[in-house]
């Protein structure tokens, strides 16, 4: 669709890297009181990607919310976008997305085009998920947002958690790396149509066939990367299962030129604001900068990231290359030490 409207210029920050820090998140929330109900399965307290409340032996619901600015200039690829990252906490659960709302924030002086096509663009993923878009709510503000709150459906005893990972899984990522960087760099128009246009395939392709390879498998832990980056997921996923990780960082898929622009210092903001939350507790060993730098970067509609047991290692990566855009095998968790993460 061609617009007039270039969203990204009425945002200083994009996509999930708008997102609060990680840091920042935890001191806000820290002395908020919880209440206690046997039948909440995962409250906010978890850190984990959604909220689950169990209805009955058979059906629990999954509730989330996202939303933030644009990422990408195009009203209708940023209603795609911001749908599809919204939907994926849901399958990060193991879930399957039933219902959603929409959340919209726009000028007063935007065109009422661009705004429809925004919304068209979050209908198309909903109804690509097989969730049905009820209704929402919608303000005024000068900086265009677009989200939705999702609820889904998942069986309590198969539900996925971003905890209880286990000395011996394998670790998958299902989506490469550098969304961050190079929306950054296309902001900045140093990369061509064609480049951008992966970017943008990617962050419109919906976890769910990730989700329906691992549900048949033995996944001990499972979370979506997205704007805390992939050290900061996996930092939640291996401090909540008390555990460490060991990454192989030449297995991670980084998507074309990310590290050429990570090593030219073409960072978002959010790169530096992972690295203070999570890089005390990770040892770098000696990477080069710009890998380090890019496994910080915040990712807007990224993978999930799986802790599987090793028994079903081999499969779950037959099942995933088959299904989902990158299929990556990244390494191992191990016994708690010093550090939750080692990269090498």
């Amino acid at each position: 669709m061609e617009t007039k409207v270039k969203l990204t210029k009425l945002s200083k920050c994009a996509g999930c890297g708008a997102k609060v820090g990680a840091g920042v998140l935890a001191q806000l929330l820290g002395d908020m009181p919880t209440h206690t109900d046997p039948n909440l399965l995962v409250g906010f307290d978890r850190s984990d990607d959604a909220s689950v409340y169990r209805v009955s032996d058979e059906l629990a619901l999954v509730q989330t919310v996202d939303f933030f600015p644009p990422i990408v200039d195009d009203p209708f690829t940023f209603g795609q976008v911001a749908a599809t990252n919204a939907l994926s906490d849901v399958y990060a659960m193991g879930g399957e997305p039933k219902l959603a709302l929409n959340l919209l924030c726009i000028p007063e002086t935007m065109d009422s085009d661009a705004v429809h096509a925004i919304l068209g663009g979050g209908y198309s993923k909903a109804y690509e998920a097989g969730a049905i878009i009820t209704g929402g709510h919608s303000i005024f503000d000068d900086v265009p947002k677009y989200g939705l709150a999702v609820t889904g459906f998942v069986h309590p005893d198969k539900l996925l958690k971003n905890l209880g990972a286990q000395e011996g899984d394998v670790l998958f990522l299902t989506k490469p790396l550098g969304v961050g960087i190079l929306t950054t760099a296309g902001k900045a128009e140093m990369i061509e149509k064609d480049e951008l246009d992966t970017v943008v395939e990617l962050m419109t392709t919906l976890n769910k066939g990730a989700r329906d390879c691992v549900v048949n498998y033995r996944v001990h832990a499972c979370t979506d990367v997205t704007g805390f980056s992939l050290m900061g997921h996996m930092l939640e996923m291996m401090q909540g299962s008390e555990t460490s990780a060991r990454v192989e960082t030449g297995a991670v898929d980084f998507l074309p030129k990310v590290l050429e622009f990570a090593n030219m210092g073409l960072l978002p903001a959010g790169v530096y604001r992972n690295r203070a939350f999570a890089e005390a507790y990770v040892d770098e060993g000696d990477l080069p900068l710009k890998v380090r730098d890019s496994l910080y970067d915040p990712q807007t509609s990224g993978g999930l990231l799986v802790a599987v047991d090793p028994r079903d290692a081999d499969a779950l990566e037959r099942d995933l290359k088959a299904s989902v855009p990158s299929a990556q095998r990244i390494g191992t968790v191990l016994a708690k030490g010093d550090k939750a993460i080692y990269l090498v």
